[in-house]
């Protein structure tokens, strides 16, 4: 019989083969969203489609999502045909992971002949054909190339007629396919490193180590929701949405072995591609619910199971075909605000105000102008950026960093690389982080243009225009983002704008909220900020008492090179 400390061993095995399975596709993918900013994930799975592992590297949208997804490929593929070689594909919105623009691959794991797991991974591709990545469509069908459950490779042999009807529907052919085989082949790096586990350890198969993550899991969980208050309580917040407003609502309810999050109330379709699937605002939720109550606890399909979420059909988190979905992590990063606007109530002192929510992405798609030299072309860049998030109840908010997502701001170095893209400036926004015994993260600023000679349509993706961050317990607000034109004009907050050659986008991305009174910030914290630049004089006066005196004090410390 294993014993439990052997179980455990392996446990730490399977998390470090899906880790390395993750950097396997870092360092092998095209896309900069995938090498620089982890968007992705990776995972492994018993013979039943249950997660066991995930990899610490890439977001939990994604990761969360596939943790429903390879149920669906068992059904679809059917489980007596799978054979050694096979790999399976899809980006299906409402059975991978919420938009056209994921690419989730899954491998049946063989050993001994039986098939004894599965692996999968994502990744999200900078282009899928369509209208391009933002949030213009009408329906699904404007917004990429479709493709369902199916083989990418049969017994080893690629599906070569399947890379042919997908170099020809999209932008960056070359790119998406290689995409394509770095997913297949870390999935294979998984494999090999789990039969080498199972070799070590003498397994026949996974049985035994999944019922001793799953159980173990499933009791730890259901012990912190013990805990808690058996209780509820409801949770609102309203973001700008594409040309109105939308609502998002939740009643969080708290018995003995669950916690239910109920979306009644929340806002319809969108008639632009800002719609989120239910796999996808399932992922947020439950995330946030599991950062609150068990972060230590590793995610898996057990310890995901008791947080369950429910919505009606074609609200904004459970929008059904053909809903156009492209953008439906505006609404899916907001998800976690609105469930610890409820759970605040519940717990206080818990949770973190409000941040940026969504990330702040862009997607330039550049072109030569009329009469530009020879050799210039067209060009696909997509940016991650990031607001700042909300203070938290024993620390300020992380300045430029994305949660709910996790995703990684690209550097400047490889997003120009990528294509004729040309970012100015790009520094961290003073005054933007709100005010409060813990201060708001701050956001950025930016200004992007082009090479000369190049001209570009920009997909603006970003939110919190007319709505910015929220505080808590007695915080301000973040400061709210704001687009234009460096000739004055000002452009929209989501959708594709055209901007000509030789001018530049100005962006002021937002800032997370404060948390508790500004009165209670200590005055040492206060000085800080002030001599960093992350509050102006101004500020430091009106928001939190500095006097004339002090405030000439830290700026004579500064100009004598004495920074805190």
């Amino acid at each position: 019989m294993t014993s439990t400390v052997a179980y455990q061993v392996m446990w730490n095995r399977l998390i470090s083969v899906v880790e390395e399975q993750a950097q396997a596709l870092v360092r092998t993918a095209f896309s900069t969203s995938v090498r620089e900013a982890g968007d992705l994930s990776a995972g492994v799975y018993d013979a039943d489609g249950r997660m066991l592992a995930q990899a610490v590297t890439g977001t939990p949208g994604h990761v969360n999502a596939m943790a429903d997804a390879v149920a669906h490929f068992i059904r679809r593929i059917g489980r007596d045909t799978m054979a050694e070689g096979d790999v399976y594909v899809t980006n299906d919105p409402w059975e991978g992971t919420g938009h056209l623009h994921d690419i989730t691959m899954v491998t049946p794991s063989f050993h001994g002949g039986q098939l004894v797991g599965f692996f999968a991974c994502t990744a999200h591709v900078v282009d899928i054909g369509g209208r391009g990545f933002g949030a213009d469509a009408n329906s699904v069908y404007e917004e990429g190339l479709y493709l369902p459950i199916m083989r990418f490779a049969d017994r080893g042999r690629v599906d070569e007629t399947l890379l042919k009807i997908v170099r020809g529907n999209v932008r960056e052919p070359d790119q998406l396919v290689g995409d394509m085989y770095a997913l297949a082949s870390c999935n294979e790096i998984g494999h090999r490193r789990l039969t080498a586990m199972m070799e070590e350890f003498g397994l026949d198969d996974l049985t035994g180590i999944a019922t001793f993550i799953l159980d173990n899991s499933r009791r730890a969980t259901l012990e912190r929701i013990a805990a808690l208050p058996r209780t509820s309580a409801t949770g609102e917040m309203t973001v700008d949405g594409f040309d109105t407003p939308i609502t998002l609502k939740v009643r969080l309810t708290i018995e003995a072995d669950r916690i239910l999050s109920d979306f009644a109330g929340t806002s319809g379709l969108d008639p632009k591609g800002i719609n989120c699937p239910l796999v996808y605002a399932k992922a947020y939720a439950c995330y946030a619910l599991k950062c609150a109550i068990a972060p230590e606890i590793p995610n898996n399909a057990a310890s995901l199971a008791p947080f369950e979420i429910a919505a009606p059909v074609d609200c904004i988190v459970n929008a059904t075909h053909p809903a156009p979905v492209a953008l439906r992590h505006i609404v899916g990063h907001f998800v976690p605000d609105t469930v610890y606007d409820a759970l605040d109530k519940i717990l206080p002192g818990v949770v973190p105000a409000e941040g940026a929510g969504c990330l702040c992405n862009f997607q330039l798609s550049l072109r030569p102008r009329s009469g530009a030299q020879d050799g210039a072309t067209r060009s696909e860049v997509l940016i991650f950026n990031s607001g700042g998030a909300g203070a938290r109840p024993g620390f300020d908010g992380l300045n430029a960093t994305a949660f709910p997502s996790g995703v990684m701001t690209m550097p400047i170095e490889a997003t120009e690389h990528a294509g004729p893209v040309m970012i100015w400036r790009k520094e961290l926004r003073p005054d933007s982080g709100g005010a409060g015994r813990h201060r708001g993260g701050l956001g950025q600023i930016m200004e992007v243009g082009a090479r000369d000679g190049y001209e570009f349509d920009f997909s603006a993706m970003f939110d919190r225009v007319d709505h910015p961050a929220r505080g808590r317990r007695g915080g301000a607000s973040g400061a709210p983002t704001t687009i234009a034109r460096d000739d004055g004009s000002v452009m929209r907050g989501k959708g594709r704008q055209f901007v000509g050659s030789g001018l530049r986008v100005m962006l002021a991305l937002p800032g997370g909220a404060g948390y508790g009174a500004p009165g209670e910030r200590d005055t040492d914290l206060v000085r800080r900020d002030l001599a960093r630049g992350y509050i102006s004089a101004e500020v430091a006066a009106r928001d939190y008492g500095l006097t004339p005196e002090e405030i000439e004090a830290v700026q004579v410390e500064v100009r004598q090179g004495k920074t805190p």
